[in-house]
């Protein structure tokens, strides 16, 4: 019994410690293996790490991600802006014109954007001593478009479903 609450008090600080003491508590060189899976199953598995390191002079972090061995073509070099932690709003900038809003959600890291016409959800979480990423992806046009009509008297709002195509995953450990 002592073990399972122990067990659940950890979890609980580290959820609390992680949310409060973003980015700095997810500070560290994470590394693992990115595996992409489709319905046909996993289709791709690569190394993959992800640093979040504090800038000098500046109160934003690194987040930069390198995928594969081949370290040069694979890093890609952005960076953890706080826009009001408060409110759990930050951005990444993609150091290239391109600078995405992010979201601290109940000590998950979140983005949701669209590009070239597909739509990508992006999580990122601690687990006990595990850092996961999570992107998932899909078409901006939806597969279906079902409610739109009134029954027994109620307005039932239209619903698009749109479809999930690839889903990446990682499980990263502090170097």
């Amino acid at each position: 019994m002592k073990s399972i609450l122990a067990t659940i008090l950890f979890f609980s600080v580290n959820l609390i410690f992680g949310q409060n003491n973003f980015p700095a508590a997810w500070q560290g060189e994470w590394t693992g293996t990115l595996e992409i899976v489709t319905a046909a199953g996993k289709v791709q598995e690569l190394q993959m790490e992800l640093h979040i390191l504090p800038i000098d002079s500046s109160e934003n972090f690194t987040w930069t991600i390198i995928y594969g061995e081949d370290r040069e073509a694979g890093t890609r070099p952005y960076e953890l802006v706080t826009l009001d932690a408060a409110k759990g709003l930050y951005a990444i900038d993609e150091k290239n014109s391109i600078q995405m809003e992010a979201y601290l959600l109940g000590g998950k890291f979140y983005q949701w954007f669209e590009v070239s016409g597909s739509l990508i959800v992006t999580s990122t979480w601690l687990e006990g001593e595990e850092l996961v990423w999570e992107l998932v992806s899909g078409s901006i046009e939806p597969v279906s478009t079902t409610g739109g009509q009134e029954m027994e008297g109620v307005e039932i709002p239209p619903v698009k479903t749109f479809p999930v195509r690839v889903a990446q995953v990682a499980r990263l450990v502090r170097r």
